[in-house]
């Protein structure tokens, strides 16, 4: 009961002091325990006291400034204090008083006031009093305050063993049990997990909407944690708001799925919190229980987890690992993979070479001195894979004539969506302005936000441009990503940030059409979760490089991509110009660990269950690197990535029940075929060194085997096919450069083909070296082509 109540008619003005005799009142309740009265000594005091000891209380007296050595010489039930009249601090000093005494924390505190003015008791309830009772009140309604307070005794919520408001253990008790489970024997303690989860929102929700938001975060996560069931059977919160989990005799595979699928089901839920309805990205750090030694430390080491967990946002669990804590490692010499990996690296053409080439001829030369012509069946192997892959090559051609058109209506009313724009602008710097302005020119039925998500090491005076900018069109929305280090990460700062019920990803070089987020809403309002545009070159002039990409994304967009889907029933997110329900990107994220984290988040959206579309009228124009160098590293990083996705989802998507038979099929060409068809083909030169030796020289060589050259004319035949699809399918600009698409031929038979090949037979080396190096295609040289037309 925290609310002071007016005299009742039959009292007196000094109800509570007045005169009486030590008898108990008729009707008063048995006596209440031991009540301590502070209070300066007095007329007030004595009759305080006899009207306590009259309604049956034990009453002992402790003046202001003594009450620490009274408690604790004989500890109360109850405290009733004298606000003393015309000083308000002296009633604030009592209370401060009888709070500090460590058992004066959960005792119940009444305080008897002459003047029970609305903002006084306000004060002295919010300073720790638990009720404010004027004088002027029967002492039988005192009696039955204290009574009340005795019968439910006020804790704070720290000491309870629960949080009343949360159903969440406290810090100290969580840390409790913690402390019990560490100290079980070894063998009657198999596995588990300690958890710590914090939400990157948090701060910038609490300086906009106040303090409360943590417990009501912490209330929201603890919420869906029971939601999910058995996964977790001890939470708690922290001081900070964030939620703490125990998870006992779990091994760490079945925690971290039960980790994963609460982070995935917390980002796709939208909570109101202080009556705001938000997004939140869960950041999880956890350790086995296994390398806790103590409760309090190993906590802290999952919140330093959670602190990388949070740069990421990408919401998978981080274990802890000593770095996260600067742990010096002074005694501990650099592993020798550190020292030999660069110079492997800077070998890996030679490696390549050796592997693909020597390797191969060697052993084809000892199998057939041990009797087994290896070489032979291989040769056959060769020829099969080369025609399998120009037979793809032209099944896509064919099945993307007649792929799906985009729905000519939308099948429900154009919501607000949202552009995201990653990027990273020390290197974009030259062509931010002109994309946003490109952006700021769309035409959508509906409101549309343009968030530019980016990262930068230092100040820029662009920044100072793009807030004009953003001042005078408040559509444009800028987000400095602090920390961050990959696109991914921007991205996944910006979605919990959106609006939009759509959101659109972009680079920072797109210029998209001006009705593409009207058209890809007509595919998303078809039950659609993610559909891919159309991605142009726009400064194929700018050199030969240039053009040969150009023609290259006809190949892959208008072609490669429509076709694919139709046959195999799923489509492919490319990492730009592409549009994402808000809720799966949500969802899904995108994860800083890998190269090509667009790949990525495709197989984990598929595995879910999303219908990705593929349209080749949903335009945005790019720009294409403009030197082989550039080139080079750019596809060195898809390469790598794409084998990085193999490696992850192959095996899984193969098992999964998500997928059909057709779309297995699908995942085995597209992950696993594209990564052994780079070595297949290189083994055309150990198969025909093998053979001259065999034959004795590559004189005696019969060249002209009906077979070997029906297969080689319809492996040569798959290049003007693409060629000429792709110049059919083409955006109208570079349909009508038709000898553009002559030269793609002539170069990619000749050069292209091979130069992927090699780029592709590097990354698997790279990976294998432990090489994960993220080079930046630089975007400055191609913006001064541009814009030089």
């Amino acid at each position: 009961m925290l609310t002071s109540h007016r005299a009742t008619p039959q009292g007196s003005p000094t109800a509570l002091l007045r005169e009486t005799d030590d008898r108990p009142a008729p009707g008063t309740p048995p006596p209440g325990g031991h009540v301590l009265v502070v209070g300066t000594p007095g007329p007030r005091l004595e009759r305080l006291t006899r009207t306590l000891r009259a309604t049956g209380h034990d009453v002992s007296h402790a003046p202001p400034g003594e009450v620490d050595p009274r408690v604790r010489q004989t500890p109360p039930d109850a405290i009733v204090a004298l606000d003393e009249p015309g000083d308000r601090r002296t009633g604030v000093d009592v209370i401060r008083e009888v709070r500090t005494v460590p058992a004066g924390r959960a005792l119940p505190l009444l305080m008897v006031t002459d003047t029970p003015e609305p903002a006084g008791v306000v004060d002295m309830l919010r300073r720790g009093a638990d009720d404010c009772i004027p004088e002027a009140s029967d002492p039988v309604e005192l009696s039955a305050r204290i009574e009340a307070k005795l019968r439910r005794v006020p804790v704070p919520v720290e000491n309870l063993l629960r949080d009343p408001r949360t159903g969440l253990y406290s810090q100290p008790h969580f840390l409790d049990e913690l402390d019990r489970e560490l100290r079980r024997p070894g063998a009657a303690r198999h596995g588990g997990v300690l958890a710590v989860i914090g939400v990157a929102e948090t701060d910038t929700l609490e300086a906009r909407l106040g303090p409360r938001v943590r417990r009501e975060i912490a209330e929201r996560l603890a919420g869906v944690a029971q939601q999910l069931g058995s996964f977790c059977d001890r939470l708690g919160r922290d001081d900070d708001g964030r939620l703490l989990m125990l998870l006992p005799g779990v091994d760490e595979e079945t925690a971290l799925r039960g980790l994963r699928k609460f982070a995935a089901t917390v980002a796709g839920t939208r909570f109101i919190v202080a009556d705001e309805n938000v997004r939140l990205t869960p950041a999880i750090g956890w350790l086995p229980l296994g390398e806790c030694t103590d409760g309090g430390p190993s906590v802290e080491q999952a919140r330093d987890a959670v602190g990388e967990a949070l740069r990421h946002r990408d919401l998978q669990p981080v274990r802890y690992a000593p770095w996260m804590r600067g742990t010096p490692n002074r005694h501990r010499r650099p592993p020798l993979s550190t020292l030999i990996r660069p110079a492997l690296s800077a070998l890996s053409p030679v490696l390549a070479l050796l592997l693909g080439i020597g390797v191969p001829f060697v052993l084809y030369q000892q199998a057939y001195r041990a009797g087994w012509d290896l070489g032979s069946a291989m040769y056959w192997v060769v020829v099969a894979g080369l025609v399998l892959s120009a037979l793809l090559i032209v099944l896509e051609c064919l099945f993307s004539l007649d792929a799906p058109s985009r729905p000519e209506r939308p099948g429900a009313p154009y919501p607000p969506a949202s552009a995201v724009i990653a990027a990273y602008l020390p290197n974009e710097a030259a062509t931010i302005v002109d994309t946003v302005e490109s952006f700021l020119r769309l035409d959508y039925p509906n409101d549309l936000e343009i968030v530019l998500a980016y990262n930068t090491p230092h100040p820029l005076p662009v920044e100072d441009t793009l807030r004009e900018i953003a001042a005078r069109d408040p559509r444009l929305v800028l987000l400095p990503v602090a920390g961050s280090t990959s696109k991914a990460q921007n991205i996944n700062a910006a979605v919990t940030r959106v609006r939009g019920e759509f959101v659109g990803i972009f680079d920072a070089d797109h210029h998209p059409a001006r009705h593409s987020f009207r058209d890809a809403w007509h595919w998303l309002s078809h039950g659609y979760d993610v559909v891919q545009g159309h991605c142009v070159i726009r400064n194929g002039e700018s050199s030969r490089v240039a053009r040969t990409v150009a023609v290259e994304f006809e190949a892959i967009y208008a072609v490669s991509h429509p076709g694919r889907t139709r046959l195999y029933g799923f489509g492919v997110f490319g990492g730009s110009n592409g549009f994402w329900r808000t809720d799966l990107l949500a969802r899904t994220r995108m994860h800083g660990s890998m190269l090509t984290e667009d790949i990525d988040s495709t197989m984990r959206a598929l595995d879910e269950g999303a219908r990705i579309a593929v349209d080749r009228t949903l335009i945005s124009r790019e720009l294409a690197p403009t030197t082989l160098k550039a080139l080079w590293n750019q596809r060195s990083r898809w390469a790598q990535g794409w084998l990085q996705v193999s490696l992850k989802h192959l095996r899984r998507g193969l098992r999964s029940p998500a997928f059909t038979l057709r779309q297995k099929l699908g995942l085995f060409v597209l992950l696993g075929w594209r990564e052994v068809q780079p070595w297949l083909t290189l083994q055309i030169l150990p198969i025909l060194l093998y053979s001259a030796w065999k034959a004795g020289g590559f004189l005696q060589l019969d060249w002209a085997v009906p077979v070997c050259v029906l297969a080689m004319l319809f492996t040569l035949a798959a290049g003007p096919v693409q060629a000429l699809f792709a110049w059919r399918l083409a955006v109208p600009e570079l349909r009508a450069r038709t000898p553009w698409f002559w030269a793609y031929f002539v170069i990619s038979t000749v050069f292209y083909s091979h130069f992927k090949n090699m780029v592709a037979r590097q990354a698997h080396l790279k990976e294998a070296l432990g090489d994960r190096q993220w080079r930046v295609t630089p975007r400055a040289a191609a913006a001064k082509a541009v814009a030089r037309r």
